[in-house]
């Protein structure tokens, strides 16, 4: 009985002592009316903003995808994937596709027979932590120039690069430990590959170049909105929380309720550690902590920290381009790389998974800081 009832309780005192220390702090009432404010905020400045970039991204990305500009860039990466990567050549496909919308398109290609023919196990296991390095990496460098920044987005995506060659790297000899014979097994006949597109391309490429463009747009559009709304959650829940943890209060020092006040426990702690993050990172401000903390669940809910990050001031060059390069490599991968290897048939692996990202992305942050920094002496 005991047994059967310990995680409930567990669960209880950890979210009884969180709201019982914040309330203590804030007061019960401002600080409820501080998560529902911020909440609202969020929803009606970030997450449409966000969802009108996913949108235009999303109808450019099937326009890509329906004119072959991604077969062409995917011939273009091709020569780069197996040095770099240790990849056949047409896992650049896969890159391409998730740069283009999210993680989980790599799971898409890879129930393609014809995709999946050409890998080995141990490669096609490691698409996991390439697809997710690259995961909503046009977003991100979208929302990053928006906010006024454009030489440090690139660092930052320079920086996911080489991550997301340690990430991939790792896992492959991760799971190469575990399995030696992945090496020279081919992906299984009978795994779920159940997509097959060369009927579809055929009655595509029969219609008007005007009717492909305009079904294009709107479908790639259809495709952003359904990924703004899956962000939602994200967003709304684990921004917020992040948020009231990183904020302090009113400019008084009082607490109002209004949106956007908190407790600053996240630069208390770094504070602590400062001088790491300083060294590895370049950060200058303990709140920037915040970003990479709130990118291992969902890259969305952290780009949705950077306005009011910049409204304080609190974010420079060097920032812009470390919060790109952890946010792309990452982009949520603790939320996702559990459901990805299950739907590859490998959900024994996903701690291997977990642990060769979480390497990447601080690769992937340790390069853009220093690339930076030598930018910035040119």
């Amino acid at each position: 009985m005991k047994r059967k009832y310990r995680s409930g309780i567990l669960c209880l005192v950890i979210v009884g002592a969180l709201f019982t220390g914040i309330g203590l702090r804030m007061g019960a009432a401002p600080m409820l009316n501080t998560i529902m404010n911020t909440a609202h905020d969020l929803l009606l400045n970030t997450v449409f903003y966000l969802m009108g970039i996913c949108v235009i991204t999303g109808a450019v990305g099937k326009l890509f995808v329906e004119f072959k500009v991604v077969d062409l860039l995917e011939k273009i990466l091709r020569p780069l994937m197996r040095p770099l990567f240790g990849l056949p050549g047409m896992a650049s496909l896969g890159g391409v596709m998730t740069f283009l919308s999210d993680n989980p398109a790599i799971i898409t290609l890879s129930r393609d027979k014809r995709f999946a023919s050409h890998f080995k196990k141990v490669q096609f296991i490691s698409l996991t932590n390439f697809g997710t390095a690259f995961g909503m990496g046009l977003i991100v460098i979208i929302f990053m120039i928006g906010q006024g920044y454009f030489v440090e987005p690139i660092i930052g995506f320079l920086g996911a690069f080489v991550g997301c060659i340690v990430s991939t790297r790792l896992m492959q000899r991760f799971v190469l430990k575990a399995h030696p014979e992945y090496a020279t097994e081919d992906v299984s006949d009978d795994a779920p590959h159940d997509y097959d597109s060369d009927e579809h391309d055929v009655v595509e490429e029969d219609k008007s170049l005007f009717v492909r463009t305009l079904n294009s747009l709107l479908d790639g559009g259809r495709s952003g909105v359904d990924v703004g709304m899956a962000i939602i959650p994200g967003v709304l829940i684990i921004s917020t929380l992040v948020m009231i943890l990183t904020f302090g209060p009113a400019a008084d020092g009082t607490y109002t309720g209004k949106a956007y006040e908190g407790v600053e426990l996240l630069p208390w702690l770094a504070n602590k550690i400062d001088i790491v993050f300083k060294i590895l990172f370049g950060f200058t401000d303990p709140h920037q902590i915040a970003f990479p903390i709130t990118a291992l669940g969902a890259v969305g809910a952290a780009l949705s920290l950077v306005p009011n990050f910049a409204s304080q001031g609190w974010i420079d060059g060097n920032a812009i381009a470390v919060f790109t390069a952890i946010g792309m490599c990452w982009s949520g991968y603790l939320s996702t790389h559990t459901a990805m290897l299950d739907s590859l048939g490998y959900r024994e692996l996903t701690s291997k998974a977990i642990i060769a990202h979480t390497i990447g992305g601080l690769a992937a942050a340790l390069v853009a800081h220093w690339v930076y920094m030598l930018f910035s002496l040119i």
